[in-house]
C-alpha cells in the first residue's frame, strides 16, 4: 500500500460538504382544562406519528416549510376545536406571522401533513404545475399507481369545469370519490375549500348507466388519467325570469 500523502486536489475532493441544517418540529398539545396549548418536551427517539391520539388536539410547527398544522383526534369535542382554533394563531405568531395555519382531521390527513410526519416523500408542486399534467413517461405512469387526493385536486383544478356544469364524482383507476366545494370561515375570511372523499356506501356488482351525468375523461399519451362525472346545473325558472327582467331593466 502506498504511503504517499494525498495530493491537494484529492484532499479537496474528500472533504465532506456542509450539510443543510434541518429545523426541528415544535409540538404543542391542547389542554382542555386551561383552554390553551402547552409545548411538549420531545424525546429525540420518539416518532411524530406516535404522538397522534384520538383524544388530542396537536399543533405541529414546521419552520422548514413555514407551516403550522392543527390536528384533531376523533374524540375531541366541538368546544375543544373552537377554543383551539382561537388560541392557535397566537402560537403561530410566536414562530412566524407568515406561517400558514392548516387544520387536519384524523384519517383525513393531507399529503403535506404526512410529509411533515415523515410518512411520505415531498412532491415538487411547482414542477407539476408546468406543462401537461402527465408526460407519458414511465415515471409518470408509476405515479398514477399511488396518486394522492391532493394531487388529484391539482389535476382537477387545471382541468376546470365547463360552464353550466358541476363536478359530482371522480374515478381514478378503480377508486371512486365524491367531490364537493364549500365555503369555510377562517380568521374572518371566507375560503373556498375543495374536497374529495371515498364513497363509503357499498356498490353492488353489475352494470350501471350514469343517468343524468356526463362522463369526461382526462387523457395523457393514450392513458386515462381520471374520469369525472359532471352534472348540468339546473336553473330555477323563477330565478331565470328575475335575471331576464334585470337584464331588460
Amino acid at each position: 500500500m502506498s504511503n504517499e500523502a494525498p495530493q491537494n486536489g484529492d484532499a479537496k475532493d474528500n472533504e465532506e460538504l456542509p450539510r443543510r441544517k434541518v429545523q426541528t418540529i415544535t409540538v404543542y398539545q391542547f389542554n382542555d382544562e386551561i383552554g390553551d396549548f402547552e409545548e411538549l418536551v420531545m424525546d429525540p427517539d420518539l416518532k411524530l406519528q406516535d404522538l397522534l391520539d384520538d383524544d388530542f388536539i396537536l399543533l405541529f410547527v414546521d419552520p422548514q416549510h413555514n407551516r403550522v398544522w392543527m390536528w384533531h383526534g376523533y374524540n375531541t369535542t366541538t368546544r375543544m376545536k373552537f377554543i383551539a382554533a382561537k388560541t392557535a394563531p397566537s402560537i403561530r405568531d410566536k414562530h412566524g406571522i407568515a406561517f400558514k395555519l392548516t387544520t387536519v382531521d384524523q384519517d383525513d390527513e393531507s399529503h403535506g401533513f404526512k410529509v411533515m410526519l415523515g410518512l411520505e416523500q415531498e412532491l415538487d408542486y411547482d414542477q407539476m404545475q408546468t406543462g401537461p399534467a402527465y408526460e407519458g413517461t414511465i415515471e409518470d405512469l408509476e405515479l398514477l399507481k399511488t396518486v394522492s387526493r391532493e394531487k388529484i385536486l391539482l389535476l382537477l383544478e387545471k382541468a376546470g369545469v365547463p360552464e353550466g356544469f358541476e363536478r359530482k364524482m371522480v374515478i381514478v383507476k378503480n377508486q371512486i370519490y365524491g367531490y364537493r366545494e364549500y365555503d369555510r370561515n377562517y380568521i374572518g375570511s371566507v375560503i373556498k375549500e375543495k374536497q374529495l372523499f371515498p364513497l363509503k356506501e357499498e356498490i353492488e356488482d353489475g352494470v350501471y348507466l350514469a343517468d343524468n351525468y356526463i362522463p369526461r375523461m382526462l387523457f395523457s399519451y393514450n392513458n386515462v388519467v381520471l374520469t369525472e362525472l359532471l352534472k348540468k346545473i339546473e336553473i330555477d325558472d323563477n330565478t331565470q325570469k328575475i335575471s331576464l327582467k334585470a337584464l331588460d331593466a
